[in-house]
């Protein structure tokens, strides 16, 4: 079986794969002191609880906080025996190089994001994952990452918002009843609901405009299924859209002999 590890800046997610689907899905918080150990520990309780007999052969990571990576290779080569793939590293090939700029090192969740995204829908499409930050990935008809845009992600506006004025509460992020918010919190409600869903459509407006092709919008991430209310806001909603991803990865690495 392959372990999916998808760390982010806020979570961290490992899904076990048996070549068909996903088993079960994991969410801890990404902390760069967890060990190796307490990984284990923590993994093969919950793996239990769903009854789960997972024989873990292979792992994949993708992670965009570098800190973690070693304890979570000791954790796959202590207790799986195996090397995990890494993406973002020479000897994990993508099945389709990104065209950027000459020595810019793109995150490795977008790329993930972006074959994922590919492997489903085609190309000439943009992939808005809703994260720590709101990410817009453009892929190319031919599968190639070519670019995109990095906004704040929801919760840290929010909290941007309740640090920077003191008298402004913390507020659950919800799609408001109406426009116009007749109190303190329905008010940050709708400014958030309602800007983001702005944000989005205008940024994927410029995108479509400069790309100058029809263009699909893929929504992922955690808020992407709220944010999916907002008046048709994308064409696909893929709440498994990195792992899918990094299964893809993965299964391009065993086909060319990489690992």
């Amino acid at each position: 079986m392959l372990l999916c590890i998808d760390c982010g800046n806020t979570n961290t997610v490992f899904s076990v794969w048996d070549g068909q689907k996903f088993l079960c899905t994991l969410r801890t918080a990404t902390e760069h002191q967890r060990t190796a150990d307490q990984y284990f520990t923590w993994f093969s309780t919950l793996v239990r609880h769903y009854g789960i007999d997972a024989d873990i052969t292979d792992v994949i990571i993708s992670s965009t906080v570098p800190r973690v990576v070693f304890n979570l290779r000791v954790f796959t080569d202590r207790y799986f025996n195996t090397r995990p793939m890494v993406v973002g590293k020479p000897e994990c090939l993508l099945p389709h190089a990104p065209r950027v700029d000459e020595g810019t090192q793109v995150g490795p969740d977008r790329l993930v994001n972006s074959e994922g995204a590919y492997d489903r829908h085609g190309g000439d499409i943009i992939v808005v994952d809703f994260g720590t930050a709101t990410t817009f990935d453009v892929v190319a008809e031919d599968g190639a990452y070519v670019g995109g845009v990095i906004a704040p992600g929801v919760n840290l506006s929010l909290e941007a918002l309740h640090m920077a004025a003191a008298a402004l509460p913390h507020v659950d992020v919800t799609k408001p009843t109406q426009v116009i918010g007749t109190n303190t919190v329905a008010c940050m409600q709708s400014g958030i609901f309602w800007g983001y869903v702005g944000l989005v459509r205008g940024i994927c407006d410029q995108i479509r405009a400069e790309y100058n092709k029809p263009m699909q919008i893929i929504g992922t991430g955690g808020l992407a299924s709220l944010f999916a209310q907002g008046d048709g806001l994308f064409d696909f909603l893929e709440d498994d859209l990195t792992m899918h991803g990094l299964t893809v990865i993965h299964a391009y690495n065993k086909e060319h002999g990489t690992q």
